[in-house]
């Protein structure tokens, strides 16, 4: 069942692609597959990730906890 049906709250996430380094940790611990690694190349010259699949996304915080450079925002998203 998704998300929504279940009455979770749905997240939405940012990431600072400037000071990101590439590590890949946001993308290797989302469970739900919402972050992949993009094909754009940031000006410290590593490639970025991207939140790609918000309906997946619970705004479980995993990946911004992960992150060392500390880039990611997480938003909660209430249904109306």
């Amino acid at each position: 069942m998704p998300a929504q049906a279940k009455g979770m709250a749905r997240g939405e996430i940012v990431i600072d692609q400037k000071g990101c380094f590439g590590c890949g940790y946001c993308v290797e611990f989302c469970s739900r597959d919402c972050i992949v690694m993009g094909d754009e190349i940031n000006s410290l010259g590593y490639v970025v990730p991207e939140f790609l699949r918000p309906g997946n996304c619970t705004a479980c915080a995993v990946c911004a906890w992960m992150c060392p450079q500390s880039v990611i925002e997480v938003y909660r998203l209430r249904p109306a």
